[in-house]
């Protein structure tokens, strides 16, 4: 019973490897691979998170970013975003799980702000000050005012539209 036990949590396992290997990456349109979030968000990521700016995915971010960002609620780029003890502990169970690994995303960028990091940067050379500074857009930060699908962790640079 013990061996049969064992053999289905192998088997288990093993096909949630898989899945999360082929659900890891995302070979976009632009040839670029993206880092998609294997695991589910939690509600509570969604839902505390998501309340003031887009759930960000976290592979937009190494580990070390995210357990200071989670670190430091209390300061949240200026505002009080503390979360309960439980809440808290699911949050970063998760965005540790998830975090940037590849070589575009292990540094650490300034801030630890997802737009000052080089990729971004590099990626929104071309945006000027005035689209910055729209009303829809307002920040650098409001990535679903030019990525429709940004709530969905898909932010192909094919399917930008940015406001007038």
């Amino acid at each position: 019973m013990v061996a049969l036990a064992a053999s289905a949590l192998s088997l288990l396992l093993s096909g949630q490897a898989q899945a999360r290997d082929d659900d890891d990456h995302v070979r976009r349109a632009s040839g670029h691979r993206t880092r998609v979030a294997a695991m589910a968000a939690p509600p509570a990521y969604e839902q505390e998170c998501g309340a003031c700016h887009v759930a960000y995915p976290p592979g937009l971010l190494p580990a070390a970013s995210w357990q200071r960002l989670l670190g430091h609620l209390d300061k949240h780029f200026g505002v009080d975003a503390s979360l309960d003890a439980a809440a808290t502990r699911q949050i970063t169970a998760y965005v540790e799980s998830q975090a940037g690994t590849s070589r575009r995303v292990r540094e650490e960028p300034a801030q630890d702000r997802i737009t000052r990091s080089a990729w971004f940067v590099r990626k929104h050379g071309e945006v000027s000050a005035r689209t910055w500074s729209l009303p829809a857009v307002k920040s650098a930060s409001n990535c679903s005012a030019c990525h429709a699908q940004a709530q969905q962790g898909d932010f192909n640079e094919h399917d930008v539209r940015i406001p007038r």
